[in-house]
């Protein structure tokens, strides 16, 4: 019976999630209630509530989702077999096109997650560590095969992904858009430079 209920309450939390996506859409974070969603949904604000405390958790489960979506899609990349640099090449280039297509283009998604950098959310400091980590795995992989040389590899997988925050942050992506900048393979490049083993004297 337990499981029955844990069951409902989980497909319940994604019915929510899901409805509060589309609204956050079509009318804007600010703009959508808790008696919108519910409204949606058939429910009374009040049920929302039992799964939900606030707004804020609402927003943060939607980002969190969206975030994994990107998560899950970059651990696919690092988990496939072949040569590091090319598949740290195509997991930058993933992350930076997911956040494209699903932040700048779409203004009212844009300002849920400007409002989520604003605050510092906790789901945003995790995403970052974990996009950080797999990126650290990959370089791992081609430090192993002889592709990279990085003595601290925590250190390696920070610079990298700080080096691409203007290609990774949805903020930074919409605001350089038609401003001079280098192209992302050509900060790729760069950053494999700093990557590749360091000749013998």
């Amino acid at each position: 019976m337990t499981l029955i209920s844990e069951h409902v309450e989980t497909d319940t939390r994604e019915k929510i999630l899901v409805v509060a996506e589309r609204l956050f859409r079509q009318m804007g974070y600010q703009k959508t209630t808790v008696a919108d969603i519910a409204k949606e949904l058939r429910m009374s604000p009040a049920n929302v509530y039992r799964f939900f405390d606030s707004k804020k958790s609402i927003h943060e489960g939607v980002a969190r989702t969206l975030m994994g979506e990107v998560e899950v899609e970059a651990r696919r990349i690092a988990a496939q077999s072949g040569p590091a640099k090319p598949r740290l090449r195509e997991l930058l280039t993933t992350i930076n096109r997911m956040n494209t297509e699903r932040y700048v283009g779409d203004s009212k998604l844009h300002e849920m997650v400007e409002i989520a950098m604003e605050e510092d959310w906790d789901v945003c400091v995790v995403h970052i560590e974990c996009v950080t980590g797999i990126i650290g795995q990959v370089i791992a992989q081609g430090v192993a095969s002889g592709e990279f040389e990085a003595p601290d590899l925590p250190l390696a997988a920070l610079c990298t992904c700080t080096g691409m925050i203007r290609f990774f942050h949805p903020q930074m992506i919409a605001q350089a858009v038609n401003k001079p900048s280098a192209t992302i393979d050509q900060m790729i490049d760069f950053l494999f430079r700093a990557l590749e083993p360091r000749k013998a004297n």
